[in-house]
């Protein structure tokens, strides 16, 4: 399957279908047709990881789309993850940005422990995958996506078509409400926190706060800090628990004081 002038007819009409699908999804039970559906024929899967964030710091989420059994988004824990999605991100970075795949010589998961017997399973099951990802340089979020399969390799023309592809299957994903486990942590306040609190501040928090008391936003602290939105919210969130305040104008108050 490729690309070029050897697709048939009937292999670019599905293409053409395809694409036209993934603007009316609008639900994780479509997504999952989709994916389970036309899509197998261009780029047969198992399971398909994506996940977003802040790769630098770790700061990521994922979602999950399978038909395998305790293969699900709340099965597992990002601590379990996480290390394995930055090290992808990391290597797709370094590497002309460019589709690549994984082999079961590259112990895939290897280094992977999952508290869920049959995620564990399932996944350390997988033994070729095939990864793109987006560098978003105007809103400063990136996302991975991670194709499993249990055969030994993908298709050959399948990294030119994942290539073609993802802008489709990231669009289908941005149109779908986040699962409930998929949100920012909520940061609990402390009832008490002593009168110095600023002092537990560090350099980087410190540097954010003042540009706050001048009243930019994070995409515009993001710009100057050379970061992302995300990671000045993820700050700011830090900063609100060690100072127990509530939001901004509070921080921005105490700061000041």
């Amino acid at each position: 399957m490729s690309l070029n002038k050897n697709l048939n007819d009937i292999e670019k009409s599905q293409l053409i279908e395809l694409m036209h699908e993934s603007l009316r999804i609008r639900s994780h039970f479509e997504l999952f047709l989709w994916m389970q559906g036309k899509l197998q024929i261009f780029l047969p899967h198992e399971i398909m990881i994506t996940a977003w964030g802040d790769f630098s710091l770790g700061v990521i989420y994922f979602n999950i789309v399978s038909p395998l059994p305790g293969i699900r988004s709340d099965k597992i824990a990002s601590h379990e993850i996480n290390k394995f999605l930055q090290n992808l991100f990391t290597y797709w970075l370094n590497n002309a940005k460019a589709p690549f795949t994984l082999a079961a010589a590259d112990n895939i998961l290897h280094d992977c422990e999952f508290s869920n017997a049959e995620s564990n399973y399932y996944l350390k099951n997988m033994k070729s995958g095939l990864v793109h990802a987006i560098k978003d340089h105007r809103g400063r979020h990136d996302c991975l996506y991670v194709l499993l399969s249990s055969n030994v390799s993908f298709p050959p023309a399948s990294r030119p078509m994942l290539e073609a592809l993802l802008p489709y299957i990231d669009s289908a994903l941005r149109q779908i409400e986040h699962l409930p486990e998929q949100q920012p942590t909520t940061i609990k306040i402390e009832p008490e926190q002593k009168d110095d609190s600023l002092n537990i501040l560090s350099g980087r928090e410190l540097e954010i706060m003042d540009w706050v008391t001048k009243g930019k936003t994070n995409q515009e602290i993001g710009m100057i800090l050379d970061i992302s939105a995300f990671t000045v919210k993820n700050h700011l969130q830090r900063i609100f628990k060690k100072l127990n305040v509530l939001n901004r104008a509070q921080a921005v108050s105490k700061f000041r004081k």
